[in-house]
């Protein structure tokens, strides 16, 4: 199997980050916060340690690091835990169905929400954010990088325009975080939602919420937290008043293991490996004639104003078809569809059958770069010779979420 679905999930992930969640459930994994015995010490100490670790990848301090069970928690909290009947947001194109959703899902308590437009290639002007404001906007809430794309988007311009307008700065960092710098004091960051089992290598169910000391975020879920635990009034305090319930603390382990393997690498060789990845397939696909022809690719062209992803489709096939050719026939895990961002597909004009998306990590290598190549170019010669061999008898809907 050649895995380029990086952007759903990295596989594979680090030795050390599987070696440190099973030490964690085979020698320690008690409650953390809810004990004084010495196992439950140890995973208190563990996810304490966690916090430090995020907090540092993010200029942030480690009670600002509230953890969740994705980012879709995490988004989930930031936007029902701050906005209020009457508040305005402002938000993308380019973004994923948890912030789309649960915007849309808010309108019903008086939520207002604009969303702004983005270029064919999804690439987003700073200045409409500006031009979309108002004197009622509570948020600005935006993608680091789209799923769908790859594209960079501007959010350090973003966050000042938010900080001049005295505006909170939620943003989604799933495809960017370990890969991109960022550092919320210079780029006005408020809110930084951002899973764990992505580019920072964690396990999957892990994610967290930063949010910036004095911000008012209000708990979504209320129960046991380990504090204050003779009152049945919830308490407010971040982080403890934000985390109801038990930690997922063998996920929580291996994340934390994860960024110190994102931090040894060094984000700049992460970044530089993945450019270098995108842009020899890129290249493969320009010089190739037979394939050039043959597909459509969305995004920028240039791959330092993208995130490690191609996205593209074959022209006359379904993109869902096209990704169960390249899984069944050639062995390559890709995502097809519309990946939970219907806008953004309206955006690059790929809104009645999605696309196919190549995402790589740092542990592909070019060998896999050169066969999807050979597998997308022998597909378009198939579909030449016998079009009833691979086209699609009829679209599918896009189920995966």
């Amino acid at each position: 199997m050649i895995y380029l679905d990086n952007a759903a999930t990295t596989f594979p992930k680090p030795v050390s980050v599987r070696s440190a969640v099973e030490e964690c459930m085979s020698e320690w994994c008690a409650n953390p916060g809810r004990s004084g015995h010495r196992m439950a010490m140890r995973s208190a100490e563990s996810v304490y340690r966690a916090r430090l670790e995020i907090a540092d990848l993010i200029g942030a301090e480690a009670d600002e690091i509230v953890f969740t069970q994705n980012c879709t928690g995490a988004l989930n909290l930031a936007l029902h835990g701050v906005l209020k009947p009457g508040d305005h947001v402002v938000t993308t194109m380019m973004e994923h169905n948890s912030v789309l959703r649960t915007l849309n899902s808010l309108r019903r308590y008086g939520v207002e929400t604009t969303v702004i437009r983005c270029g064919k290639d999804g690439t987003l002007q700073a200045e409409s954010v500006r031009a979309a404001c108002r004197n009622n906007t509570r948020m600005i809430v935006c993608t680091m990088a789209s799923n769908v794309t790859g594209t960079i988007l501007p959010v350090e311009e973003i966050g000042k325009i938010a900080s001049e307008r005295k505006i909170l700065f939620l943003m989604d960092g799933s495809q960017g975080l370990g890969v991109l710098e960022a550092d919320v004091d210079s780029m006005g960051i408020d809110l930084l939602a951002a899973s764990g089992h992505k580019s920072l290598m964690g396990p999957q169910g892990t994610g967290f919420l930063y949010i910036r000391r004095g911000t008012p975020v209000s708990p979504v879920t209320e129960g046991g937290t380990g504090s204050e635990s003779g009152s049945i009034i919830q308490p407010k305090t971040v982080p403890e008043g934000m985390e109801s319930g038990t930690l997922n603390v063998p996920g929580i382990t291996g994340l934390a293991e994860g960024i110190r393997f994102v931090k040894r690498t060094g984000l700049n060789q992460i970044r530089k490996r993945e450019e270098k990845l995108i842009e020899y397939l890129s290249s493969l696909i320009r010089e190739s004639r037979d394939i050039s022809e043959n597909i459509l690719s969305y995004g920028p062209g240039e791959t330092d104003k993208k995130v490690g992803i191609f996205s593209f489709n074959i022209r006359g096939m379904n993109s869902e078809r096209a990704a169960d050719l390249l899984d069944r026939r050639y062995g390559i895990a890709v995502r097809a569809g519309f990946h939970c961002a219907p806008f953004a597909h309206r955006a690059i004009g790929t809104e009645d059958g999605g696309c196919v998306r190549i995402s790589v990590s740092m542990f592909n290598t070019e060998r896999d770069m050169y066969d999807t190549a050979e597998a997308i170019r022998d597909i378009i010669r198939i579909r030449k010779r016998d079009p009833d061999d691979v086209e699609c008898s009829g679209s599918r809907n896009d189920k995966s979420e």
